[in-house]
């Protein structure tokens, strides 16, 4: 195979083209590319008050990088495998523009510390965008909620209808996972409050770096607190992750409800025509796709996380090129999660709820069953008691074909003396839902407080996210 001149003076032999191929990550890392040229800008800024280098040295390179700034944004910056990555890439380019005063671009830093500065800045941004798509879909799920305050289904368990519950109970139950979804990724953005730069390859450098002002030009907090720890660790990247595979899984459950609620066999929704798909045989087909691809890309974004995991549990300090492998999976879950927020917001925003036959499964008067148990206790039976009672009542129904709610007093005093009253007053499908009326419950109040309370949330959310966008 024919070889190419490696990078630098120490080799004599050039890199053989397998290699080149086999090494390069261009193809991916030039997602890094803006950041990249944010860093270099600050680094050349800091050399040139440092007095490492002239002022005028510094002043090209910064125009020179902002004219690639502009040649990124317009899509004319061509990426070459043959220097290997965004960072070479970017130099040869800027050395085009500028000459060879572009060589002094990377004193006092290293390809380590440029690509942990880079990776930081980009998760930064990643994070803010999951948060904002996050957003959008819980201001979605609040509102499909408030209109639905008073539809009632079967609440689940084990696939099985266990208790009636508020429509509006339900998705908030999802406005709350999403929530610790977009709290996960506001508490990381603490952890990368601090900038790699002038950490060098592990040790730093012997050249009088202002780090300070370097973190500060990009935003961060301060510089990092340890050389070999920032340019060696990957946690970043895999709480990242962690993040975006939680999410994922939380719209995955989603999704599986909204599979089976637009099934026949359910038949509570409807998904809209630009949310579903056909058969290519059957032309009686309505398929859910959109809610089946995001439950099948959540297996995706797990993956991410278990690649990065294992790349990343067998190195020893500092840096090694298996560190290479940290980047795909991160903008593959960035990219597919903000998809999947994105279809999920539209797919729930315009589906039609069959509000009657959600109510008409939710009739099922042993559904009630636990509220005959609780009656007893409040005559004193203790619930293990009134729970075995209750069952052989349950039994009893099945066996004999009965309405539970036609059983009168007498019949229910044959299972146990202390019932009060006549199941059918006892029981009814709307005081089920009001009696249950502590904090969190389904009393038509509560969860009108949970909305209100919810409205706040996305509001302040909102605020918080264009004020962190117009800052950037």
């Amino acid at each position: 195979m024919a070889a190419r001149k490696a990078w630098g003076g120490r080799f004599t032999q050039g890199t053989d083209e397998a290699v080149e191929r086999f090494s390069a990550s261009v193809h991916f890392d030039r997602a890094l590319a803006r950041y990249d040229l944010r860093g270099s800008i600050a680094h050349a800024q800091m050399l040139a008050k440092t007095g490492v280098i002239p002022s005028e040295d510094a002043a090209r390179l910064v125009a020179g990088l902002e004219a690639l700034e502009v040649d990124l944004d317009e899509g004319r910056l061509e990426w070459d495998p043959a220097h290997e990555d965004v960072h070479m890439n970017l130099e040869m380019r800027l050395r085009e523009k500028v000459g060879e005063v572009a060589g002094k671009l990377h004193t006092g830093r290293s390809r380590n510390d440029q690509v942990a500065t880079d990776l930081l800045l980009y998760l930064r941004d990643a994070a803010r965008a999951a948060r904002l798509g996050l957003a959008t879909l819980r201001e979605v799920l609040v509102e499909r909620a408030a209109e639905h305050l008073d539809t009632v289904l079967p609440g689940y368990t084990h696939l099985q209808r266990a208790q009636p519950v508020r429509l509006a109970h339900h998705w908030l139950a999802f406005f709350e996972m999403f929530g610790r979804d977009a709290a996960r990724l506001r508490d990381f953005e603490t952890r990368i409050a601090l900038s790699p730069l002038g950490s060098g390859a592990l040790a730093g450098s012997t050249l009088p770096l202002d780090r300070a002002q370097t973190a500060n030009a990009l935003g961060f907090g301060g510089p990092s607190r340890n050389s070999m720890d920032s340019v060696a660790s990957r946690d970043a990247p895999l709480e990242f992750l962690s993040a975006c595979a939680i999410a994922a899984v939380h719209l995955s459950r989603l999704a599986e409800e909204l599979v089976l609620w637009a099934s026949s066999e359910f038949d509570f929704i409807e998904m809209a025509d630009a949310y579903s798909t056909g058969s290519s045989l059957m032309p009686q087909k309505k398929n859910p796709d959109v809610p089946e691809l995001v439950r099948g890309k959540s297996g995706r974004v797990i993956g991410d996380l278990v690649t990065l995991l294992t790349v990343a549990k067998g190195l020893p300090l500092t840096y090694n090129r298996d560190l290479q492998e940290d980047k795909e999976p991160v903008f593959d879950a960035a990219d597919t999660l903000a998809q999947c927020l994105e279809v999920m917001a539209g797919a729930l925003a315009t589906l039609t709820v069959r509000s009657e036959r959600m109510r008409e499964a939710a009739s099922d008067p042993m559904l009630l069953a636990t509220d005959l148990a609780e009656d007893l206790v409040r005559e004193g039976v203790p619930f293990r008691e009134a729970h075995e009672v209750v069952g052989k009542i349950v039994a009893h129904c099945v066996a004999e074909d009965v309405d539970l709610r036609d059983l009168g007093r007498d019949a229910l005093r044959d299972f146990h003396p202390a019932f009060s009253a006549s199941a059918g007053e006892l029981l009814s499908l709307e005081g089920a839902l009001e009696r249950r009326n502590a904090v969190g419950q389904t009393a038509r109040g509560r969860v009108a407080e949970a909305l209100d309370t919810a409205r706040r949330e996305t509001a302040a959310e909102r605020r918080e996210l264009e004020r962190g966008r117009e800052v950037r």
